[in-house]
């Protein structure tokens, strides 16, 4: 009755399967990955931001607010 548990435990047989396993898995990621336009469309604007040396605009209250309040925490140390 368990006998495909007992082919299950030695290791020629295990391996294989695992291996199957893991690539139809590694293929799903890939496929979930790469289709829909609007995820490639984001994916592919991922590799310019190593790039991007511009500094967000400092004219925004929130950002002005951070960077006085970081500035005041640097002063005090």
């Amino acid at each position: 009755m368990f006998d495909w548990l007992m082919w299950f435990t030695h290791m020629e047989n295990s391996k294989p399967l695992a291996l199957v396993l893991f690539f139809g898995a590694f293929c799903g990621i890939l496929i979930y990955v790469f289709t829909g336009k609007r995820r490639a469309k984001r994916l592919e604007s991922y590799k310019y931001i190593p790039l991007d040396d511009d500094d967000p605009p400092r004219h925004s209250t929130a950002q002005a607010g951070y960077h006085s309040q970081s500035r005041k925490v640097m002063d005090n140390e």
